[in-house]
């Protein structure tokens, strides 16, 4: 099944292999592994290579519905993430006063509304709901790098204050968005819900031939 489709010009400050400039990202939506998650699966092309373009094969009957995603239209919006459950134990040590007195004078929390982007995206930080863990590459041993995070909501009850673009929020601000409408389309735009509000993260290594991908699973 189709999960992300995504054109280099869209995304100019993403590295692109050489020659391509269309991403796609599919899953089987079939449960997999100990944790019952879809399996992910990466595709680099050239757009100009892209012949007749064939009909999006229908989702079998048996799949889990939760893993079957809504169509959606892609807005790239860049942001600038920082480390949530990554930061280093030092850093949170020199930086923990800041941080209290950050949700003292404002009511925000670091992890929540500082640090890293919730939701469906591309690059930065994954979207960690359990401790941290990174895949090495079967190839080079190297840590592979953050390529994805699909999530099964775009936003909770915290993060939604900075980091959801205002045109989806409700009219009064210090009203939860999801009582209205519009709010409640953006925080389930894709339909998902991946285990008990997990999320699937996908990782690439850019340095070795082919860019080998691995993943993770996580949720409550």
């Amino acid at each position: 099944m189709p999960i992300v489709q995504l054109y280099q010009a869209d995304a100019p400050s993403m590295s692109f292999p050489q020659g391509c400039d269309l991403l796609q990202v599919l899953w089987c939506p079939f449960e997999h592994g100990d944790s019952y998650y879809p399996l992910p699966r990466v595709y680099w092309r050239d757009a100009r290579a892209v012949d007749q373009v064939t009909a999006t094969p229908a989702a079998p009957a048996e799949a889990p519905e939760d893993h079957l995603p809504n169509p959606c239209v892609v807005h790239p919006e860049q942001v600038t993430e920082y480390p949530s459950w990554d930061l280093p134990d030092d850093v949170w040590a020199a930086l923990k006063d800041r941080f209290a007195q950050l949700k003292s004078d404002t009511g925000w929390r670091y992890h929540y509304h500082l640090a890293g982007a919730p939701g469906i995206k591309l690059g930065g930080y994954p979207g960690w709901t359990q401790e941290p863990v990174w895949p090495d590459c079967d190839s080079c041993g190297q840590r592979m790098h953050h390529l994805l995070t699909v999530d099964s909501r775009e936003y909770d009850g915290e993060s939604w204050r900075t980091w959801l673009p205002i045109e989806d929020r409700a009219v009064d601000d210090a009203q939860e968005p999801w009582r209205s409408e519009q709010g409640k389309a953006a925080w389930d735009a894709a339909g998902l819900m991946l285990g008990d509000m997990g999320g699937v993260y996908i990782f690439e290594c850019p340095s070795c031939p082919g860019r080998p991908i691995g993943h993770w699973f996580d949720c409550s």
